[in-house]
């Protein structure tokens, strides 16, 4: 053997052991579905430093999967930016969707075999780094597949065929019992027929919320604009309006939650209002569902959730990978923008407003609300003179009839969707 050799040899042993074989990731799937296979032990190596880091195996983090009686999603948490190798392969016919050069942390090598993950994702580990996803032909109407970043992720989409939806529900056509439990985020029947809105005032009770110099306090305020609100909104025969609280009582944040998602509501609107450390601050901010894109944000939806700040934006994440959030976004950013300019167009014309914007940040009731929602703080209560406006009957009707402006604006370009 020449020096060369010698010396490749001696600089790059795991060199084979990185290479991976492309017929290995399209192999037949284990027949079990819920065991995939486990890689072959192999010999611990040195590592070369030297190595460059696109060479390292790409790690699925986690297996995060939803599904119903038409779709099922598959997402896998990746720790950096991955492109997916596709193929169609027969005997037996099937989708393979594969990572070369990826492994399980594991967290999702547990996932992955605790038979968790739905029909019809089978997930293999092969044992030349690779993962695979098999999708047998018969199992499935249309699929895709694509990836998002920040946080990296595969998405992996199917729907079923129409006989398959037909034989899970066999008395789908009977009225279920009065002791099934209702879904946690239920579809809206298409002929329903009106639009449900549900105002959440926020605070109350023994949570007075913001108070102001004068001690005015955020409950009464909420309160008030949402009754107002109400009225005005009720007056559209095509609208239902509900409420999470319609008087002085304390409402936990999970509870308005579960309020909406119960009643199958389309649109959530709750009602807040700001505070300062500066009292020269003021204006309106209208928020939806995100990631705080800055500290101010941040600070915002703490209060607002009553949670420490270094743990309020924690999870955002997780959810946007959801079969329904990314409509829901979409949406809430709509009707966030659609009410802001209602308000800061209408309130003009009898007060100076300071426009701060859409936002967005984790709002509890924002996040675990299944429909397209906004939080609207509608003033800073810690400013003297804005203060002193919401003590006012004809501030508070403004604000209301303001942000009905805005709703009934969204309504009118979005009715169809909606039912």
């Amino acid at each position: 053997m020449s020096f060369i050799a010698v010396l490749v040899c001696a600089l790059f042993p795991t060199f084979a052991d990185i290479t991976f074989s492309l017929p290995s990731l399209w192999a037949a799937p284990p027949t079990d579905r819920t065991r995939p296979s486990r890689p072959l032990t192999q010999t611990k190596t040195p590592k070369v430093n030297a190595a460059p880091a696109s060479l390292a195996p790409v790690t699925v983090q986690n297996f995060r999967a939803f599904a119903s009686s038409e779709k099922a999603r598959l997402v896998l948490d990746l720790d950096r930016d991955v492109k997916a190798i596709e193929r169609r392969v027969k005997n037996p016919s099937r989708v393979i969707i594969a990572l070369p050069n990826a492994s399980m942390n594991q967290a999702a090598r547990a996932k992955a075999e605790d038979g968790t993950i739905p029909s019809p994702f089978i997930i293999t580990e092969t044992e030349s780094l690779g993962i695979t996803i098999s999708l047998p032909t018969t199992d499935f109407r249309t699929y895709r597949q694509f990836t998002l970043s920040n946080p990296p992720r595969l998405v992996i989409d199917v729907t079923f065929p129409a006989e398959q939806n037909q034989s899970a529900s066999p008395d789908a056509q009977e009225p279920s019992p009065p002791s099934t439990p209702p879904p946690v985020q239920p579809l809206v029947p298409p002929s329903k027929g009106f639009t449900t809105i549900v105002i959440d005032p926020g605070h109350g009770g023994k949570d007075s919320g913001a108070l102001g110099r004068r001690h005015t306090a955020e409950k009464d305020i909420t309160l008030k604009v949402g009754l107002k609100l109400r009225e005005l909104l009720s007056k559209r025969p095509d609208v239902q309006v509900l409420m999470t609280r319609d008087r002085d009582v304390f409402v936990e944040l999970e509870e308005r939650a579960k309020f909406a998602n119960s009643h199958n509501a389309d649109l959530f609107v709750s009602i807040h209002v700001n505070s300062h450390p500066s009292h020269k601050v003021k204006g309106i901010e209208v928020y939806h569902f995100g990631e705080a894109k800055d500290q101010r944000a941040l600070e915002v939806a703490a209060r607002e959730n009553g949670t420490p700040l270094n743990s309020t934006g924690v999870g955002w994440e997780y959810l946007v990978a959801d079969l329904l959030t990314t409509k829901k976004i979409e949406s809430s950013l709509e009707l966030a923008w659609t009410a802001k300019e209602a308000i800061v167009t209408h309130m003009n014309g009898s007060y100076a407003v300071n426009d701060h914007g859409v936002k967005t940040a984790p709002f509890y009731v924002l996040r675990f609300t299944s429909m397209p929602s906004i939080l609207a703080e509608i003033a800073f209560i810690s400013n003297p003179d804005e203060e002193k406006l919401l003590r006012q009957p004809a501030f508070v009707k403004n604000v209301a009839l303001s942000i009905f402006k805005g709703i009934s604006s969204f309504l009118s370009a979005n009715m169809s969707d909606l039912r």
